[in-house]
């Protein structure tokens, strides 16, 4: 069942392992990294006195002195004064730390942003491995060394890009993650086969339910199959300066939608469902892609449980944070926008008028 995927980034290339029971095997992987002679597992507050202890007693069994540090969960802690406190507590550890020092992120995506600039803030660079809990880490925040935290102004302004030294993906532990917390990393699946595959959207339309269910063996293909396409569109592009910028497919007005309504108050698979939904609206209108490729996409949000029309949002409110957004250029608001499901292109003619008129349609 297990599969792996490798990150071809030459000297930074590492692999992302999928299968049920991986997390046991945290230990015997961070052996194979070289010398390790300490570990801070940054751990989720929601899983930590499980899939945490778990990770530090994998790492104990290795001959590896883990110490586990809990990172309080959800978006709205994802903050400087956050990061500052695990700063001060991996430093408080005795002895003094090292370039031995391994950092573990253990949790959803929250965990790994944090922690993975953690680890590149600390002696300005130190080892780190990825066991994610939820869906929307397997897929999508685990892989790309994306790392970082919110400011008030938007998500993610403060951060690095920083890669892992490897990856391990246990399916095993979506089991006892909460049905909005599956839904949310299902929206990234969504995203994906509309940027890069046609025939993962058939895959999802076809295993629905068991995917919902969690069934293992399903959710090793649905895993191993986001994985690859971000993990290629990675490889071609680092550091976003082009093709890699496809991934915020649904993101920018998604982002707005977080920004407004408040860190935590809707999830992130959710508010990327809802960009999704306003970026295929503008494509309809642009005339890059039918209205029935934009119903399909719609069908299988819908089936996976995600939202697809929210109130209440201000069109010149979402317009201002769009704005703001890292990605606008010049003043100039980017998108990328559908030309076909399983292909895109980043318009940077993006228009107050049009995305109001998106705003409105998911009202």
């Amino acid at each position: 069942m297990e599969q792996t995927i490798k990150v071809e980034l030459g000297a930074r290339s590492y692999d992302v392992r999928v299968g049920a029971g991986l997390l046991d095997s945290l230990g015997a992987a961070a052996g194979e990294l070289g010398s390790v002679r300490q570990a801070a597992v940054i751990a989720d507050s929601n899983i930590a006195s499980s899939y945490g202890r778990r990770a530090v007693e994998s790492l104990a069994s290795s001959g590896i002195n883990a110490t586990m540090f809990e990172y309080p969960s959800g978006e709205a802690n994802k903050t400087l004064a956050s990061f500052s406190d695990l700063i001060d507590a991996i430093f408080a550890i005795a002895p003094a730390i090292d370039r031995d020092l391994l950092i573990v992120a253990c949790g959803g995506g929250v965990t790994g942003d944090v922690a993975g600039y953690v680890a590149a803030s600390t002696l300005r660079g130190v080892r780190w491995m990825q066991c994610p809990t939820s869906l929307l880490a397997d897929v999508d925040a685990s892989v790309g060394g994306k790392t970082g935290i919110n400011h008030a102004s938007g998500k993610n302004l403060i951060g690095a890009f920083y890669q892992p030294s490897g990856v391990l993906v246990d399916v095993e532990t979506l089991k006892t993650l909460p049905p909005e917390e599956l839904r949310s990393g299902l929206g990234e699946c969504v995203k994906h086969a509309v940027i890069r595959d046609a025939t993962l959207l058939d895959f999802i339309a076809d295993n629905t339910r068991a995917i919902l269910d969690c069934q293992c063996d399903v959710m090793c293909d649905l895993i191993a199959r986001n994985v690859a396409i971000k993990a290629a569109v990675v490889a071609g592009d680092e550091r976003e300066a082009g093709e890699r910028a496809h991934l915020n497919f649904g993101h920018t007005v998604g982002h707005a939608i977080e920004t407004i309504v408040g860190y935590g108050t809707i999830s992130h698979g959710a508010a990327v469902s809802l960009g999704m939904i306003a970026a295929n609206d503008m494509a309809v209108s642009r005339g890059l892609i039918a209205p029935a490729d934009a119903a399909c996409v719609r069908d299988a949000l819908e089936a996976l449980e995600l939202p697809t029309t929210y109130s209440g949002l201000d069109a010149e409110q979402v317009w201002d944070v769009m704005q703001r957004d890292k990605k606008a250029r010049g003043g100039r608001v980017r998108m990328v926008l559908p030309a076909a499901i399983g292909k895109v292109d980043i318009f940077d003619d993006i228009n107050a008028a049009e995305v109001a008129r998106a705003v409105a349609a998911l009202g």
